[in-house]
């Protein structure tokens, strides 16, 4: 089981990052074969950035929704994330490719995906009685107190502990 930090806990980083949700809906839970060959995919994107964080995926983790399956994702930059998915020696691109000729336009299985960028100053997050989750596995993990005890202080902060911490993220 994970470590849990009891209290209340905020995550911080001095550098504008990336949230990424991608995701797919099965439709038609008896066309297995056509929601199988895209939720194959997957995983070897993960170990592939697992292997290599230079490539600037910082963390992320699963969620379901029945029948929409998310990955939420934290990534360094836009450029990092765009360069993964087009790049011919990342696997992405072949697994694009394949969706196109196996699935196409069959409603039997949808993908989605939303990009954000976000500036230090434009988020705030809280955890509490957690493990690290979230930017909080990510980025600084740090108890809540003083000057950071409501959401608006945490954002306020997020923005100005920005020009006085160095060295904060992977």
């Amino acid at each position: 089981m994970s470590h849990i930090f009891t209290g209340r806990y905020t995550a911080q980083t001095d550098k504008p990052f990336v949230l990424f949700l991608i995701g797919m809906r099965i439709n038609k839970l008896w066309q297995f074969n056509k929601w199988w060959s895209v939720a194959k995919e997957m995983p070897p994107m993960l170990r592939t950035l697992a292997e290599h964080p230079e490539k600037g995926m910082l963390g992320g983790y699963n969620s379901l929704n029945w029948p929409t399956i998310v990955q939420v994702q934290y990534w360094r930059s836009f450029e990092d994330l765009e360069h993964f998915a087009r790049n011919p020696d990342d696997p992405h691109a072949a697994a694009w490719q394949r969706f196109y000729k196996q699935v196409g336009k069959d409603d039997a299985v949808g993908i989605w995906h939303e990009t954000y960028t976000i500036n230090p100053g434009q988020y705030e997050c809280i955890y509490a009685n957690m493990p690290q989750f979230g930017l909080g596995s990510v980025f600084e993990h740090r108890p809540v107190a003083g000057r950071m005890a409501t959401a608006r202080q945490r954002k306020e902060s997020s923005r100005t502990d920005a020009k006085e911490t160095v060295g904060i993220g992977r």
